[in-house]
């Protein structure tokens, strides 16, 4: 399938007379009023913000707490308190984007999700070319999208330091 997908990218540049580079898939959502980007193949899925966040004693401020997701207990981090910020506020458009990095199964507040989108690597620059709230080391780069808008691309492994929490898991077996 994967090949298939591929070739139809290299058609569409060669029609369209531009190497464009690799296309990606993101999940783009909304966070501090901005648009964020995530490589959609690291989602599981989203759900809707439970009525209660179940609170973790002692666990860091940045974990909002677990639910439970069809008989399974996932974690929920909160971007703007990870980042240094004021918790995040819920409404009715807000989400967890439930992900797997690393083995490991978390879920992360967003504001609102938006779509689903194509971008090439020929979209992509650094992170250094913009301004963002959020920290660059913690971003991929920043893409433009048809319609002008920009996506910031976000690192969530480096976010949450997915690496050192695997690290530990393992230590702990």
């Amino acid at each position: 399938m994967a090949a298939v997908v591929d070739m139809d990218v290299k058609k569409r540049g060669k029609e369209q007379g531009e190497s464009s580079g690799r296309e990606r898939i993101i999940l783009v959502f909304e966070l501090f009023k901005e648009n964020y980007g995530l490589d959609v193949n690291k989602v599981r899925e989203i759900v809707r913000v439970p009525p209660t966040i179940t609170r973790v004693p002692k666990a860091p401020h940045f974990v909002r707490g677990v639910i439970n997701l069809r008989g399974t207990v996932i974690p929920v981090m909160d971007i703007s308190q990870k980042m240094g910020g004021e918790p995040q506020g819920i409404n009715s458009e807000s989400r967890i984007v439930v992900v797997e990095l690393e083995d490991i199964l978390f879920g992360f507040l967003v504001d609102a999700v938006r779509e689903v989108s194509n971008i090439t690597d020929a979209q992509v620059e650094s992170a250094d070319s913009v301004e963002s709230s959020v920290d660059k080391k913690y971003l991929l780069g920043v893409a433009k999208a048809g319609d002008g808008r920009l996506i910031v691309l976000l690192d969530l492994g480096a976010l949450f330091e997915v690496s050192e929490i695997s690290e530990e898991d393992g230590k702990a077996k």
